[in-house]
């Protein structure tokens, strides 16, 4: 009988509990259909309620962390395509200048380059429609040029040196969306590769494992792996990227949360790169799926990270459906290396705290001086093989400090960028230099190659005065003394802009890099076999 009682009442409390919940629920929901209602029947004016309901959704979702967001059911696919690796359309990269459609370069082996449209060449007309010269932005081209794949679309070119229209049909297709950016060779006697990665997206262990198979093919047995300014993407890849150099069972990350149970990501046996000396760059756009890495590498004494600390994005999201086609991503748990530390930063400022953080960290110093950064020792933790000091309390820190270097920059170089001049202005000069420019570095002769353009071509001083005439006609008031003081950087990044339009991004970063003090110092440590040795010693 007593027993009874007991478990009568349990239950009765169990039940209680429950129905309170949902009763407490079925109240919340209620009150906000009323007030919807009210407005609905007597508000002064009319009111557009779908908007109505999506702003209160998108403030409900900012009260609870800076991650959890609402995507409307227009930008659903939009956000989705970089993540995915592909999208549907023509596969051109475009620019728009003065008005005009400039076809920057045909994606290799996409439907524009098939049908043989060139970089330089103008598009005047999308289906008989005239597009030049109408107010044309970036979005009218996407809306023209994308569709579904097998669908035809007829583009009017007009070619330098030809005079008249060219028409071409065009058969969309699936178009690649690439999350690696770069493969090369850096020291073949040391036998160093490098690979950059601006993402982590379907296709991006496919793409890393293919770069990585010329490499080794190159005697590639070290890596400078580059995740600087990479924002993330797909946990699982993430894991796959780990998994490359750590071995069976290590973990690689955790996840946890009150509602979530906590789930180790562990490696297999499957990782190809288990010996040879790695170092990792990273810097303050480097965050969740890149500190995975990061941050595993580092707790395993896997390899050595170099730049600056990141951007602490350690919260997983969830994506949830709604009835009307739109989606929210939720916030459902937190990301933990390793050793235990948490990777996301504080976010009890609130979001406009949140936002501004990368903004106070480089008028605090932090990006300029290690000094600067400061971590209380209740963040202390031991790396797992070596037991060196790291910490947590958001980011992954690097083991090489390197400054955000400032002393070539000028408020003259900013603008110069920032108001898009220098783009514009390699868009026309290649335009203008195309031809002999190919006849030079891309001729027939295999010996004109990218070591050949790299060994030889200069930015000039005629290069030069050029870009700064296109300048003053763009309203740019010259500075000689901020001139001068970029005039190296400016170089530099000139020669690699070019390097893009005749060869592909990979000899971009190949050229820009020699300006990148992260890429300088990881390069020196990678180099230097007693200094790589001793950081994960330390």
């Amino acid at each position: 009988m007593t027993k009874r009682i007991v478990l009568s009442l349990i239950f009765g409390v169990l039940l209680f509990s429950f129905t309170s919940k949902a009763q407490l629920f079925n109240d919340e929901v209620y009150k906000f259909s009323k007030v919807l209602g009210y407005i609905d029947n007597f508000y002064v004016d009319s009111v557009d309620k779908e908007n109505l309901v999506e702003t209160a959704v998108v403030e409900m979702l900012k009260k609870l962390d800076p991650h959890s967001v609402y995507i409307s059911k227009e930008d659903v696919k939009k956000m989705n395509e970089p993540l995915e690796g592909s999208f549907e359309g023509i596969g051109v990269q475009f620019n728009i200048m003065h008005d005009t459609l400039f076809v920057v370069s045909p994606i290799s082996g996409g439907p524009s380059e098939k049908v043989g449209i060139l970089a330089g060449d103008r598009i005047v007309a999308i289906d008989t429609e005239n597009v030049a010269g109408i107010g044309l932005t970036n979005q009218m081209v996407f809306d023209r040029l994308k569709g579904k794949k097998g669908t035809i679309v007829v583009v009017s070119i007009k070619r330098r040196e030809v005079n008249v229209l060219l028409d071409f049909e065009i058969i969309r297709d699936k178009i690649p969306i690439f999350s690696l950016d770069a493969a090369y060779m850096v020291d073949e006697k040391e036998k160093v590769g490098y690979i950059k990665l601006n993402r982590f997206s379907a296709k991006t262990m496919q793409e890393y494992r293919e770069a990585m198979k010329k490499l080794r093919a190159d005697g590639a047995e070290n890596l400078i792996l580059d995740l600087t300014d990479n924002g993330g993407g797909y946990l699982n890849m993430a894991h796959e990227l780990a998994d490359e150099f750590l071995k069976g069972g290590q973990m690689i990350v955790y996840t946890e949360g009150i509602k979530s149970p906590r789930q180790d990501m562990k490696a297999t046996n499957l990782g190809s790169f288990n010996e040879g000396r790695v170092v990792i760059m990273v810097n303050e756009g480097s965050a969740s799926a890149s500190e995975i890495v990061s941050g595993a590498i580092q707790d395993w004494d896997r390899g050595v990270l170099v730049g600056r600390r990141s951007f602490g994005k350690g919260l997983v999201q969830r994506p949830l459906n709604l009835p009307d086609g739109s989606a929210m991503r939720l916030t459902i748990a937190r990301y933990y290396t390793p050793t235990g530390r948490l990777i996301q930063k504080s976010y009890k400022g609130g979001n406009e705290a949140y936002r501004h953080d990368l903004v106070n960290r480089y008028n605090n110093g932090e990006l300029s001086n290690e000094d600067s950064i400061h971590f209380p020792d209740s963040l202390k933790y031991a790396t797992l093989v070596n037991a060196r000091a790291v910490y947590g309390g958001g980011g992954i820190m690097p083991d090489i400090f390197v400054p955000i270097d400032t002393t070539d920059y000028s408020d003259y170089y900013r603008d110069l960028i920032r108001k898009g001049i220098i783009n514009r202005f390699i868009l026309t000069y290649m335009d203008e230099h195309r031809n002999e420019l190919e006849k030079k570095y891309l001729g027939k002769k295999k010996d004109k190659d990218f070591s050949f353009f790299k060994s030889n071509y200069e930015v000039d001083d005629e290069f030069l005065k050029a870009l700064l005439d296109f300048a003053e006609k763009e309203k740019l008031e010259f500075n000689e003394e901020e001139y001068n003081k970029s005039l190296t950087h400016l170089k530099i990044n000139l020669k690699a802009l070019v390097a893009r339009d005749l060869f592909t991004t990979s000899e971009f970063y190949e050229i820009i890099n020699q300006s990148d003090q992260i890429y300088l110092e990881a390069l020196r440590v990678i180099l230097d076999k007693d200094a790589y040795n001793a950081k994960l010693l330390k």
